[in-house]
Formats: structure tokens, C-alpha cells, sequence
């Protein structure tokens, strides 16, 4: 995943990742601030960021969030909505409008007007609470207290979509995993084969469960994580942790990682933007040539989206590569002729090499930086003990079968077989989330074909390479007040071998270094030898230290990627080469088979594409898809389900007069025993998640006096985790009650006159047709 990216332009302040919220969980919104005029709450002032000094610049577009605010006085209130309104921002809902996922759930009759406005302010609430909070489920109740009851219809309608999409409520906490692990009913919503155990995969695949789809998780390597992958080094009585895949949180305001950060209680790192460079020599970089080498550099980038822009507006299919443009416009400029000042513009060069991940000649000039107004603010981060500790966290209890490739899908109307490793496996939808370099290559057949319009945009997409050489040493002879350094060259042509260096000391358990190889040389770095590869980057830091008196010790492990050569990836992240732009991340995106084959991954992420919490958005988009699907293909229930009807409408009518009642919990207690001990069902009303037939609902068979005990206890997450932790129940389906309960209605129904009239004809029950 992309290691290095852009810094924003966006002008907008963003809250830190620790307080990412101002409304508390006592806050209130009263009727005045759900009005016409209160769209989204007043827009923040633009606040000019901080240089980032090593980083690929933004030209594309300016964020359209970053607008000017009204100076007028404003109360408490609407100062909390502001903020929930920039929460909302990082997360990447729009200012004032509706997203398209929004749109297609219909969460509002009429788009625009006043209940537009109202619906944003209380989705922006409720999402700034969980926010608040994200190691706590969120319950529509604890939503609704601080909104007015008139606004009741809005607060469950945008809890619904917040949660069926995986806005709130996800990760990893310990309450968020034991309530997300009792699904609701998931036979009547189908099974999905998930290929790629990657983070896409994962999350997709946690999110699905929860849903109640049963699922299947196929992974070709014995192992999850995909292109997140995490070595742990060892020797000489030193250790670390080495991430040889995506390392680097880019961005942590609204970040999904982020939140899972916090749940975890991992403290987070920020890459610190001080990057000494060094020359060939040894030297350090005069830091006038750098600075005068660096604005020279960014004019050039500035020069050709000017150019850009024009040629998009009179000619509309004109692309050429950027480093055409660029290498032009510093020919015309006479840009850094000096054989020092030359080194160093190629240093950058190499930079957006390796935040592209491909040769500045692959490289669309019109689109290369097209998610640029997407970037998520805020801090780059590095997570201590590497990205596996989310995998492992993610891919906990979920049915993944390792050693599975696949060869093939079959998909049609009724249903979809997929191929792995020797076994058939079948289900009525498939989500494939393997990385683009897979598709690229055909490694797997579907039939019938994919349809060319997506065929096509797997071809004009780039998918690229990054490679690492990660490097264990006794100790840290580097310096602990710095996170990066670089290398200039004089071989132009191999300006990207080991140019950039990360130390990882300060996260990784020991004095670890990575040394990355971008554009051109991580081409040639597959073909190089490991032995060959650890001589050249310690002959470079020789170079650099041993002038200052420094010795290099030889490490004690070392680690070289070759993603290029991995046969489950191909690669190592997306890019938009010339010919391409953003749309072809939507069509890689689209389903096909009328909803039989989804895609996830960063690949179909248009708005974050190359990075971890791209992939990890895709899978959460591409559950609430299925989802979504499957609700419209629910058959009506046949003659032969009539019987089941029947029980389910004899149960929820028993329900109308429960014995006991509190928050969401229900119970139905034996009419015939009196006793403590006496069996009970209880029954919890899920109201986030609403199917077309009405509300959700779990059942538990538990003695009368457990029933009470929970009934005593304030909040339905108290008496969850109660329920779970204190008693060892778990809440199941209708159709998983035992016999033991069916006995217990039995029971109550001929207690209950009214069902021994209907049984007599003189109640009616209406049955599905």
C-alpha cells in the first residue's frame, strides 16, 4: 500500500485523532439547530496547514469543503454542530449535500430542502458520538436522547445507514466484537464466498457476518493480510517488528485504522518531517540548493497542471506522461543544470516515483493525482509492532481457508461456483478483493467473461511497484531524532535504488531501518540478489556515517520484498497510468452478474486508492452493496414457508404483551411455573439494522431470575455484556431456539384466550402470498 503521499491543501482544521469530537455524550441538539437554515452547521475558517516538506505535493483540486465561514456570533450548540460537521468531512461525507450511497438508500423523500438539511445534522451527530466513544456500541437510544422526538423518523434512518455501512460501530473493541459476532438470521440472506483475505476481505467479510450472511473467506497464501504484511526480526539478542507491505497510516483525521488504533490502545508515531539528504559523497545537502532545488521543482509541478487544465478544457482526450511534461518544462526553464542541483530534482522525482509506486513515464499527466481532494488529514502515523496487529485482530473467528486459490468463478442466476485449490465451493454472491495485478493478469477465470467495459479498465489501470530492504542491526548508529534520511545519486537512471530510508526504532521493538527502492530500480531490484542488495545499501550508509566517524555495524537480519514476483499480487499498489483516470477505480468497482460478483480492494477505490484504509472503506462499501442486493432478491415466502410464517406471527403477537419490559429487551416468562428458576425467553429488539419485513430480533431461553437481574441493570450495553459475559448466553435466530422453547410457548399460547379463538376460526392470520 502507498507509503508516501501527498500533503494536504485543504485549509480546513481537523480534530486531533485523540479528541475527534466536542459533542459529549450529555451534548443536546435542540429543535433550532435541525431547521432550514442548519444545513450542515457554518463551515470552518481556512487555516494555512503546515509545510510538509518531503512529501508529494496536491495540484489537482481544491477540497470543495474548505469554504469560508459566516463571522457571526454563534452559541454552543452550533459550535458543536461545526465540529461534528468537520468530523463528518474527515470521514468523507460532503459539507451540504448527500452522498450517492445516501442517495440510493433513500434516507430522505426528497432530495434537498429542509429534511435534507435536518438528516445531515443528525447523521454528522450521530457519527461525532460513536466518535467519541468508539470502543462503545452505539445504540439507536443513546442516539435518539440528545434529538428532539419530533426528529425521531431521522435519527433511525440515519443510524440505520450509518451502521449497515459500516460508519459506526466497527473494529475491533471487545464490546463491538461480542455483539458483532451475534449475527442476525443469516439463511434467509444468503451465503457469500469472499476471495482474498486481505484487509478489504476481512473487514468486508466481519461486516457481512454481522449482517447475517454466512460466509466463506478463501486466501491462496497461509496467511492474512494480503499486502499488509508484518516479519518479525530477531539476532544478537536484539528484535523488531518490519512491515514489508503497507506501513504508514497516511492521514489519521477520519481514518478507519485510526479508530482501530484506539481500540486497541496502540499509541501512534508521527513520521517526523525532518529528511536529511545526502550526496553521493557523504556530504550533507547545502540546504540553500535544497530549498531553491525544491520550490524549482514544485513551480515545474505547478507549470504542468496549468498546461494540464487547458488542454483538458479544448481537447478532452489529450493525455501524456507527467514526466514528458515535466522533463519539457525544465528544459524550457532550464531548471537544475548544475550536476548537484540535477541530483536533487531527481531525489524528488524518485519521491513521487515512490508514492505512485511506477516510472514517472507510466504516469497520467491529465489524472495522476485525481484523489488528491479526498486526502485524509491530519497526521502520517506509524503503528508500533507493525500493521499485523490489525489482521490479526480483524481475521479473528472468521472462516478462512488458507491454501485456497482460486481459478475460477462461475456466476449466473442462480448463484455463483468458485473454484479453489482443488474444491468446489458455492454461494449466492461472491466479493473478490484480490489486488489488480491479479486481474491484470488473468489468473483467474470468470465465466462468463467479465463484461469489457471492466476489462477495459483493468487494462488501462496501472498497478505498480515499490520494494524494501529492511535491515536489523545490533544497535541504532543512525540517530533517534529523525524518522527519514535520503540518497541522491549520480546514475539518474537508478535514482529510486534505496533513496529514501525510514527508521523504525521508535516503533518496531529494535533499531530497524528500511531502505525503499521506487521506479526504475525496484524493476531491476528483483533481479538483484539479496546478498548483492544488503552490499549496496550498506555501502551507502558507509558513505554517509563513516565520514562523520560513525561505524556501520552488519546487521543482524535482513529482509528484501519482491512484490513484482509475488503470484498473489503482481505489484504493489494502483496508479492512474496515461490513458486511465478515476472513473475506471468506480468501474472496477461495479458489480457485475446483476449483483452475483462484487469487487473490493484499493484498486476500486477512486477516492483512496493505493492505501490501507482504501481497501479497508471498499470492504465495508461492498458489504452494505450485497446487502443491499440481497434485501431486493429476497423471494416472497413460498406455499412451503408458510409454517414458519405462521410460528414467527405467533410469536411476535405473543410479543405484544410481554410479561417484562426494558430498553430493548423483552420476556416472555412460563404461565404455568412461578418459581426463579422457571424458563424464560427473552427476546432484543435490534433497531439499527431494519429488514423489509420489519424489525430484527434475537432470542435467549434463561431462567426467570437472570431475566430479572438484567432488568434491574441500567442500559441495554450493560445488560449485553451481561448477557455475554456474566451469564455465557448467546443471542440466536428464531429458527436456533431449542425445543425446550418451543415446549415454553406452547405453554403461554393456551394461557392466552386469544389464540384458543383463533384456533376456533375467529382470529384470521394473514399469510404471505
Amino acid at each position: 500500500m502507498r507509503e508516501n503521499t501527498k500533503p494536504p491543501t485543504t485549509t480546513m482544521p481537523e480534530p486531533s485523532p485523540e479528541n475527534d469530537v466536542a459533542a459529549s455524550s450529555d451534548s443536546s441538539l435542540p429543535a433550532q439547530t435541525l431547521s432550514p437554515d442548519s444545513s450542515s452547521g457554518p463551515r470552518p475558517d481556512p487555516v494555512p496547514p503546515p509545510r510538509k516538506r518531503r512529501r508529494r505535493k496536491k495540484f489537482f483540486t481544491e477540497l470543495t469543503a474548505a469554504a469560508s465561514v459566516a463571522k457571526t456570533r454563534r452559541n454552543d450548540v452550533a459550535k458543536d454542530c461545526d465540529v461534528e460537521a468537520l468530523i463528518a468531512i474527515s470521514v468523507g461525507f460532503p459539507v451540504d449535500s448527500l452522498t450517492e450511497e445516501e442517495i440510493e438508500a433513500n434516507v430522505v423523500a426528497t432530495i434537498g430542502g429542509s429534511e435534507q438539511s435536518n438528516y445531515i445534522v443528525v447523521r454528522n451527530h450521530i457519527l461525532a458520538r460513536w466518535r467519541s466513544n468508539v470502543s462503545a456500541w452505539l445504540t439507536r437510544d443513546r442516539a435518539l436522547r440528545s434529538i428532539r422526538s419530533e426528529h425521531k423518523g431521522l435519527v433511525e434512518t440515519a443510524y440505520r445507514f450509518l451502521l449497515d455501512h459500516g460508519y459506526i460501530n466497527f473494529g475491533v473493541a471487545p464490546e463491538i466484537k461480542a455483539l458483532k459476532s451475534n449475527p442476525f438470521e443469516g439463511s434467509e440472506l444468503g451465503t457469500i464466498i469472499v476471495i482474498g483475505a486481505g484487509l478489504a476481505g476481512l473487514v468486508a467479510a466481519r461486516q457481512l457476518v454481522f449482517l447475517g450472511f454466512r460466509v466463506a473467506i478463501l486466501e491462496g497464501r497461509t496467511r492474512p493480510g494480503g499486502r499488509v504484511k508484518t516479519k518479525k526480526m530477531s539476532g544478537d539478542g536484539v528484535e523488531a517488528a518490519a512491515d514489508f507491505g503497507g506501513s504508514v497510516l497516511t492521514g489519521i483525521n477520519g481514518n478507519p485504522l485510526g479508530v482501530l488504533a484506539r481500540q486497541l490502545g496502540l499509541p501512534l508515531h508521527k513520521v517526523r518531517d525532518i529528511c536529511p539528504l545526502y550526496l553521493p559523497d557523504g556530504r550533507s545537502v547545502d540546504s540553500e540548493v535544497d530549498s531553491r532545488v525544491e520550490v524549482s521543482f514544485n513551480k515545474l509541478l505547478e507549470r504542468v497542471c496549468k498546461l494540464r487544465q487547458a488542454m483538458i478544457e479544448e481537447v478532452k482526450s489529450v493525455d501524456v506522461p507527467l514526466g514528458t511534461a515535466l522533463e519539457a518544462f525544465r528544459r524550457v526553464y532550464k531548471v537544475a543544470e548544475d550536476k548537484e542541483e540535477r541530483m536533487l530534482l531527481n531525489w524528488h522525482l524518485a519521491n513521487l516515483e515512490y508514492a505512485n509506486a511506477t516510472l514517472m513515464s507510466n504516469l497520467s499527466m491529465a489524472y495522476w493525482d485525481q484523489d488528491d481532494p479526498y486526502e485524509m488529514g491530519g497526521d502520517h502515523c506509524f503503528i508500533p509492532g507493525g500493521n499485523e496487529i490489525f489482521v490479526r485482530a480483524m481475521a479473528e473467528d472468521l472462516p478462512i481457508f488458507y491454501g485456497r486459490t482460486v481459478e475460477c468463478v462461475k456466476y449466473g442466476s442462480d448463484g455463483v461456483v468458485v473454484w479453489a485449490g482443488g474444491q468446489e465451493f458455492r454461494g449466492d454472491m461472491v466479493l473478490c478483493t484480490v489486488p489488480l495485478g491479479v486481474l491484470k493478469k488473468g489468473d483467474i477465470e470468470f465465466v462468463p467473461e467479465l463484461p469489457q467495459r471492466k476489462k477495459d479498465a483493468i487494462h488501462r489501470l496501472g498497478f505498480g511497484l515499490l520494494n524494501k530492504v529492511a535491515m536489523l542491526f545490533p544497535y541504532n548508529f543512525w540517530g533517534g531524532d529523525i524518522d527519514t534520511f535520503g540518497h541522491l545519486t549520480e546514475d539518474l537512471s537508478m535514482r529510486g535504488e534505496f533513496f529514501l530510508f525510514y527508521s523504525y526504532s521508535s516503533v518496531s521493538g529494535g533499531p530497524l531501518l528500511v531502505a525503499l527502492v521506487a521506479g526504475e530500480a525496484a524493476i531491476r531490484f528483483e533481479m538483484m540478489s539479496p546478498v548483492e542488495s544488503v552490499r549496496r545499501v550498506l555501502n551507502i550508509l558507509k558513505d554517509i556515517f563513516n565520514p562523520k566517524g560513525i561505524v556501520v555495524p552488519d546487521p543482524v537480519q535482513v529482509g528484501c520484498t519482491r512484490w513484482g514476483k509475488d503470484h498473489f499480487a503482481y505489484g504493489s499498489y494502483s496508479y492512474v497510468a496515461v490513458g486511465s483516470s478515476g472513473d475506471d477505480y468506480d468501474i472496477l468497482a461495479e458489480s457485475v452478474g446483476d449483483g452475483r460478483v462484487f469487487f473490493a480492494g484499493e484498486a476500486t477505490s477512486k477516492q483512496y486508492p493505493a492505501t490501507m484504509h482504501g481497501a479497508f472503506l471498499s470492504g465495508m462499501r461492498e458489504a452494505a452493496n450485497i446487502l443491499r442486493v440481497a434485501k431486493r432478491r429476497m423471494p416472497v415466502e413460498s406455499d412451503t414457508s408458510k409454517s414458519v410464517t405462521l410460528v414467527n406471527d405467533d410469536l411476535n403477537r405473543l410479543f405484544e404483551k410481554p410479561d417484562l419490559t426494558f430498553g430493548s429487551f423483552s420476556a416472555l416468562f412460563d404461565p404455568k411455573l412461578n418459581d426463579l428458576d422457571s424458563s424464560s425467553l427473552l427476546r432484543v429488539k435490534f433497531r439499527g439494522v431494519v429488514m423489509d419485513s420489519g424489525s430484527l430480533y434475537l432470542y435467549a431461553l434463561l431462567s426467570k431470575k437472570r431475566v430479572i437481574e438484567l432488568s434491574q441493570l441500567e442500559g441495554d450495553e450493560n445488560r449485553m455484556k451481561m448477557l455475554n459475559r456474566n451469564f455465557g448466553v448467546s443471542l440466536v435466530g428464531r429458527k436456533g431456539l431449542s425445543g425446550a422453547v418451543e415446549s415454553l410457548i406452547a405453554n403461554i399460547k393456551l394461557a392466552r384466550p386469544i389464540f384458543n379463538e383463533g384456533e376456533n376460526g375467529h382470529v384470521a392470520v394473514k399469510e404471505n402470498s
